[in-house]
């Protein structure tokens, strides 16, 4: 195992034990909830946005394996602090890098659930 490797396989047990923005946000401007019925993953995301459009806090709550939830830390520590249209321009292959590791297929769609909740949170009507 490459020391790149393991760097990273720490990093996301690290993330997943110590999740980073973990709860819920009962003043959430936007948010949403999706599973994925293949493994029981499941993540909800509550940002809050400010007059500007950006995103002065997030929070993700959820239960899954340790690639889902790491990931949900992971992009939220990404795009807090940022405009919506930074958020949305989050892809698949920045969560895929920020996970560092090689994925299966299935593997791959724990990793980006929480960037598919990210886009529902960002298309719903913002909330008064």
């Amino acid at each position: 195992m490459s020391a790149t490797y393991a760097m990273y396989q720490e990093q996301i047990l690290d993330h997943y034990k110590n999740p980073r923005n973990k709860g819920t946000l009962r003043d959430a401007t936007l948010r949403a909830r999706e599973s994925n019925p293949l493994c029981g993953d499941e993540i909800a995301l509550y940002l809050v946005v400010d007059g500007k459009d950006r995103i002065s806090d997030v929070r993700f709550d959820g239960e899954g394996c340790a690639i889902s939830q790491a990931s949900a830390s992971m992009l939220t520590e990404m795009i807090k602090g940022k405009t919506l249209a930074q958020a949305r321009a989050v892809r698949e292959e920045d969560i895929l890098k920020a996970v560092g590791v090689p994925l299966s297929a299935v593997r791959t769609k724990c990793a980006i659930l929480s960037l598919h909740v990210l886009g529902l949170a960002l298309t719903s009507p913002k909330e008064s």
